[in-house]
């Protein structure tokens, strides 16, 4: 039972991988803080009917002040982390996209030694570390440059939600301790809702709900349930597994969403792009060792 938490976390990058390619299709033509929110609602959804399921609800009373602390800031982070990838979907390419946001793994490992002392197998997981940068460099770099009208702008915010991503894993290790991982992405779920819905208030986009197509809408649905699917596997992944194991085979989503962007969205990759993809699964694989 000690390995469950593998098997756990490659459902979270299967699972995730989709997500990205369900979401940019159905941002194309809706507000990505709006189709954000409307997503979070099924996530939520599903959060709390599996933590119901479970019967992880009556926990709430027993949760310490210093864990809500954590959840909450755990959940504004990926709250910011998703705002600013699904505005990065919408305005690049996922091949783009998807290398610049799983660079959050660099900077999750990181913390990860620094902040929570996870230093078994050092020497593998930086030699990991630094093949996986490598490879995120080479997709990231030898792309073919964004068009006048997108200009950078989805790389600024493919930055952000990887910086936010790095912090999410932290805060929501620390966060889950004593929580059952059920309940714990139920309640950082609920966080994300309020804050995805304060920015639609506050950038006044919530009358696209009444121009939405229903193809979008359905996109938007089956993405928000393939994020609660990679959400419940991941956690409880974190729940009993290291983050800086859990968070490199939580990124191998990124060959998920690279092979549905090529077969579906027609994205083209270039070898360089090939190898830095290759890469990364390796320095994956070699930090799995």
């Amino acid at each position: 039972m000690e390995a469950v938490w593998v098997l756990f976390a490659f459902g979270s990058a299967g699972f995730a991988g989709i997500t990205a390619i369900l979401a940019k299709i159905g941002v194309r033509n809706t507000n990505s803080n709006l189709a954000t929110a409307v997503r979070t609602i099924i996530v939520l959804l599903a959060a709390w009917g599996m933590a119901f399921l479970v019967g992880s609800q009556n926990q709430i009373g027993t949760i310490s002040a210093r864990t809500w602390v954590f959840l909450i800031l755990s959940g504004l982070a990926t709250g910011a982390s998703w705002l600013c990838y699904y505005r990065a979907l919408q305005v690049g390419d996922v091949n783009r996209v998807a290398p610049v946001d799983r660079s959050s793994l660099v900077l999750t490992v990181l913390f990860a030694i620094i902040f929570l002392g996870e230093t078994d197998n050092l020497v593998f997981t930086l030699i990991g570390v630094v093949v996986i940068a490598a490879g995120t460099a080479l997709m990231i770099g030898k792309l073919p440059p964004a068009g006048p009208a997108k200009s950078r702008a989805w790389l600024l915010y493919a930055s952000g939600s990887a910086i936010f991503a790095a912090l999410t894993s932290i805060l929501g290790k620390v966060g889950i301790v004593g929580v059952e991982s059920n309940l714990g992405t139920a309640i950082r779920t609920s966080v994300v809702l309020v804050m995805a819905w304060l920015v639609v208030g506050v950038t006044k986009t919530a009358s696209g709900l009444k121009t939405m197509h229903k193809r979008d809408l359905l996109f938007l649905v089956l993405s928000g349930l393939a994020t609660a699917g990679s959400w419940l596997c991941y956690y409880r992944a974190l729940q009993t597994g290291p983050v800086s194991v859990v968070a490199p085979i939580d990124k191998l989503s990124i060959l998920v969403t690279v092979g549905f962007s090529w077969w579906v969205l027609k994205e083209k990759l270039t070898r360089l792009s090939l190898i830095g993809l290759a890469l990364i699964t390796a320095g994956t694989l070699f930090m799995l060792l």
